[in-house]
């Protein structure tokens, strides 16, 4: 049986049999926020099921497929869909693709996911730029065995994004004419949304949104090294004494509302990126 480190490089070496070169920026795509696509300079787009060990992602509104090429001139590689826990996957095998982005090169990621508010200053369609989280998925993508080829046994978290580049972030919103909020992310299993205690609970121990995603991803970008960015985008609001049933097809159309606002930060952040030496 393969381990880690061997489907790694079995993965990136058959991404690399299509797309030769060196990606500065690996971007994972949640929920209806595909739409970048169409602004990148495709050189090769590759199904998830053509890569050895990659999950097949079946999300709704979730393509399924990696897509490569340039965007703002700059070298990139996009997860057009992403997995997720509640689909059956173990972490590690969800996280795979971070490892594979390091591998070929990324010295940045860059995260999105469509969630819930949880706080009250925010609103539907509105972007967060995620600062800290909270893991309350009852695993961890680590736990195991470490193989120290790929990070240290107790990577530091601290500071899981990159503080220089949330103002980065911030900065670049600002003069697009985008008033982004600053805010903490905490990742759940899923799939069921959350009770009205529930909300309660993610409120008072400091959530500000609520997904289920982006979490084990940064995890494991940390302990691999790479620089992260987190991007949410709020698709519905989650107050528990305003609270109403969730509609799935109203999340995805306000994901979709927002992504032209979420493609043009993406955009500047790579841009930046191109002319900035990552540490």
């Amino acid at each position: 049986m393969l381990d880690l480190y061997d489907k790694i490089q079995e993965a990136a070496a058959s991404i690399r049999g299509q797309f030769n070169t060196v990606p500065k920026v690996g971007i994972i795509l949640g929920t209806g926020l595909g739409n970048i696509v169409e602004e990148i300079e495709i050189e090769a787009t590759i199904e998830y099921g053509d890569i050895p060990h990659f999950p097949t992602s079946t999300a709704t509104s979730h393509r399924g497929r990696l897509v490569c090429g340039k965007l703002a001139g700059v070298p990139v590689i996009v997860m057009e869909g992403r997995f997720h826990m509640y689909e059956g996957y173990p972490l590690k095998q969800i996280t795979l693709p971070v490892r594979v982005f390091k591998e070929l090169g990324c010295e940045l990621m860059i995260v999105s996911n469509a969630c819930g508010g949880l706080n009250p200053y925010y609103s539907n369609g509105d972007i967060m730029v995620i600062e800290d989280q909270i893991n309350l998925m009852g695993d961890n993508p680590l736990i195991g065995i470490n193989d120290d080829r790929l990070g240290p046994r107790f990577p530091d978290m601290c500071e899981c994004y990159d503080p220089t580049w949330v103002d980065r972030v911030i900065s670049i919103g600002r003069d697009q004419g985008q008033g982004l909020h600053k805010g903490v992310f905490v990742a759940v299993a899923g799939p069921n949304l959350e009770t009205r205690a529930e909300y309660r609970f993610l409120r008072t121990i400091g959530a500000d949104v609520v997904g289920m995603s982006t979490v084990p991803e940064t995890i494991v970008a940390v302990h691999c090294g790479l620089k992260t960015i987190g991007l949410s985008v709020i698709t519905d609001m989650c107050l528990a004494d305003a609270l109403k049933p969730a509609n799935v097809e109203e999340i995805i159309a306000t994901a979709n509302e927002a992504a032209p606002r979420l493609v043009a930060v993406v955009k500047g952040i790579v841009a930046e990126a191109g002319q900035t030496r990552i540490a």
